[in-house]
């Protein structure tokens, strides 16, 4: 204890030293992350002896709110006895209603140093209702002298599922723009807070607007929409402040948010010379301050005024601009000597004994000469410190480890391994899978999914194994996820990838899981390299184990897990082919008897239960209408999400079941694998197929269900799909048949890779169903 106390005092002890001789790294991480502007702080003062705020708004001169505080009529301020900050020049009228004038518009910020404010400007709208009603506003906002709507800092955004608003206005010249928003239903608009077209618009605005007109395009004819969306919003805003929300366009929530109102960025100038002109009337002159500069506006008449380099403050009021103390913010003055304040400025060198050409910019180093004199006692006392910081830092390191392993629950599965209750997972160091994966090297990357990249790692055993890497994710409850490892360690199944260790020692845990060498069933099905040959039966058999262990793991452990992304690429093959379900990334342990209520969809576009993505409910259900997307591809051949046609995307699930309603299903299937009597054989899948896809989760199959359905069905078309997969095999192994045949050579070794564990046939040969017409 008394070591560990010396040892945590000298570490203490030398964090001056450890701050000198890592100073230029520090200095660069905190110039990096801090943000210009010195100085805003101090820029915000009013004239002496005037109010210098209204409510939270600071108001800095040249604006002010008693007369002789402000520059000019043109930035006086009205103080309401609410406290509200009005710019009183400015006059907005609705030319939809009655057509009255308001005068006045409420204040929310003034940047002195950038020539902004901030304000509330109007929202145009307009309502069509299923009664025949209409109802809107279309506004006409007129600015004051000395203001302009900033063109790079607001843009026109229209809102609305059958909307063309419009915005004009004038600068140098009249302007007129527009953009349009449109939905074909209201399943149309979806999570998306983009502003492309379905829901909300965006086009930006020329600079140096004094006034604008906001109105809309009132014959559409959109009667379907409006049960939805009565309302189109349109308007201009402060881009950095708005984000897009979908239930903007089918609720009510966008005027319930903002009220009638947005912010809006504008530029302000002084007058209507430029710095040359205003400089010959020091009467009217604004820049007042001894040390400030005047600056011409290039797109507008008039100039702004700043404190010059080196100073800060108020540059309209005189004797505000003060002198800088650089050396008091190294991260905006860089210096790796010694800094020093002066007027204006600050110089900066080298330590003595120490060189430098640039020591602002580069770090001094001793001067070797001096060096040269330094006894040899003060090089040992050097040496000796920087032993202690080398110490130091593995000891802060090793805390670290010591930390991540504590919160990601390390100590509690420690335990539960001591205690025997959970003996086949390994706890791995991070140092240990750094030289596995060669420092997770690029080319050791195997798959790079939406929870993370997955590594090819080589132990010291020289056993191969895949190490997940995950992404950032939101901190759960250690016991909680050290009940997930204990339950996803007691998965014992042939056709789920096995969990071998974890490390627990870094911010987000990584996962080690063996290493299965085939692939996904993704790229045999849909390969880039050209489609490889298939039977019937492979795609069965993968069929059949792969909702084997969806079933176990729906039924077999102490708690139900739900996959929550079963997709063609979640399925590997073995060296045999043998299906192994993987990718846990999405899943969630549930208690028995209930569902999992998700505040975000996780999953893939195309494989997703509607049911899920409609009320947010993850059951067993879910994997089971994503497996029936799996039983699809595998019957088709076509993606989950296709292209067909006019390159328009389809949704294979959706057109599946169109098909199945207008009896066209057997356009769908794959050729290469259909043959005469077999009618019957596919009606079957399809039916199981569709059961899956039911809309209905509680209406579809369970798992085990599915699982015992296919293996019937193997069963009971052992011969045909025997005969089928031998004939291929023999016509593979004669290739000069096989080239008749056009059929690949590579069909053979894939027939030879899958197995066959169909058993006892069953009689039965019922007439086929016009199912597959």
């Amino acid at each position: 204890m008394l070591h560990a106390r010396m040892e945590s005092a000298l570490c203490q002890g030398q964090k001056k030293l450890l701050l000198l001789v890592v100073a230029t790294t520090v200095l660069i991480l905190q110039y990096s992350t801090v943000t210009d502007g010195a100085g805003d702080e101090n820029s915000g003062i009013a004239k002496p002896g005037c109010q210098d705020k209204c409510g939270n708004v600071s108001i800095p001169f040249p604006f002010g709110i008693d007369h002789g505080c402000f520059l000019n009529d043109d930035f006086k301020v009205n103080c309401t006895t609410d406290n509200v900050a009005m710019l009183s020049n400015f006059s907005y009228t609705d030319f939809f209603s009655v057509q009255n004038t308001v005068e006045g518009t409420r204040l929310l910020e003034i940047n002195v140093t950038l020539g902004e404010a901030r304000i509330q400007s109007p929202i145009g709208r307009w309502c069509n209702y299923t009664d025949n009603t209409v109802n809107g506003s279309f506004p006409y906002f007129n600015l004051g002298p000395s203001f302009v709507v900033s063109g790079t800092k607001n843009i026109f955004t229209g809102i609305g599922c059958a909307t063309v608003a419009f915005v004009s206005g004038e600068n140098k010249h009249d302007y007129a723009s527009a953009c349009g928003s449109f939905c074909f239903d209201e399943d149309s608009i979806d999570n998306s807070t983009d502003c492309s077209g379905t829901g909300c618009c965006q086009t930006s605005i020329p600079g140096n607007l004094d006034s604008f007109y906001l109105s809309f395009e009132t014959d559409l004819d959109y009667t379907h929409v409006w049960n939805f969306s009565p309302c189109s919003y349109g308007f201009i805003i402060e881009e950095d402040s708005f984000k897009f929300d979908p239930s903007y366009a089918n609720s009510s929530s966008f005027e319930e948010q903002y009220g009638g109102w947005v912010p809006l960025v504008l530029d302000w100038v002084i007058g209507n010379e430029t710095c040359e002109v205003a400089k010959k009337n020091q009467s009217s002159y604004a820049c007042a301050a001894i040390n400030s500069i005047c600056i011409d506006v290039p797109s507008a008449p008039g100039y702004l005024c700043n404190c010059s380099q080196g100073y800060e403050g108020n540059p309209y009021i005189d004797g505000s601009c003060q002198d800088i103390n650089e050396c008091d913010s190294p991260w905006l003055y860089p210096c790796q000597g010694k800094c020093k304040n002066t007027i204006g400025n600050y110089t900066c060198s080298c330590p003595l004994g120490t060189q430098g050409k640039d020591p602002k910019n580069e770090a001094c180093i001793p001067n070797i000469k001096m060096f040269i004199g330094i006894p040899g006692s003060l090089i040992f006392i050097v040496v000796c410190i920087f032993i202690v910081l080398g110490g130091c830092m593995k000891m802060k390191l090793a805390k670290e480890k010591e930390r991540f392993f504590q919160q990601n629950g390390g100590k509690i599965l420690y335990e539960q391994i001591l205690c025997r209750q959970v003996d086949t997972v390994l706890l791995f160091t991070i140092d240990e899978l750094t030289k596995a994966t060669d420092n997770f090297d690029k080319s050791r990357e195997v798959g790079i999914g939406g929870h993370g990249t997955v590594y090819k790692g080589i132990l010291k055993d020289d056993r191969i194994v895949a190490v997940k890497r995950s992404k950032i994710i939101n901190v759960i409850h250690s016991d909680e996820f050290v009940q997930e490892i204990i339950i996803l360690s007691q998965i014992n199944h042939k056709n789920v990838v096995r969990l071998i260790g974890c490390c627990l020692e870094v911010e987000v845990p990584i996962l080690v899981y063996e290493f299965i060498p085939n692939g996904t069933l993704f790229r045999l099905i849909h390969g880039d390299h050209g489609r490889t040959p298939i039977s019937l039966e492979a795609r069965l058999k993968i069929a059949q184990e792969s909702a084997e262990a969806l079933s176990y793991l729906h039924l077999s452990t102490n708690r139900p897990i739900v996959h929550g992304d079963v997709k063609s690429l979640n399925i590997l093959l073995d060296e045999n082919y043998m299906v192994k379900v993987t990718d846990f990334g999405a899943s969630r342990i549930l208690p028995k008897d209930a569902v999992q209520h998700m505040t975000m969809v996780q999953g893939t576009l195309g494989y997703l239960d509607p049911e899920y993505l409609e009320e947010r409910r993850l059951t067993e259900k879910s994997d089971v209408y994503s497996f029936g997307v799996v039983l699809l591809e595998l019957i088709t051949r076509k993606m989950a999400i296709y292209i067909e046609g006019s390159k328009e995307e389809r949704s294979l699930a959706s057109s599946f079941m169109q098909a199945l309603k207008e009896n066209k299903v057997k356009a769908m299937l794959d050729t290469s694998i259909m043959g005469v009597g077999m009618e019957e054989l596919f009606q079957e899948v399809v039916e199981l197929a569709s059961m899956c896809l039911i809309s209905k989760g509680e209406e579809r199959p369970s798992m085990t269900e599915v699982a015992d359905k296919l293996k019937a069905i193997r069963n009971t078309w052992r011969a045909i799909l025997l005969l089928q997969h031998e004939e291929t095999k023999c016509l593979l192994e004669r290739l000069p048949v096989a080239s008749t045949c056009n059929l690949s050579p590579s069909m053979y070794w894939t027939a030879q890779k899958m197995g066959m564990d169909i058993e006892t046939p069953r009689v039965d040969h019922a007439s086929s169903s016009n199912m597959l017409r």
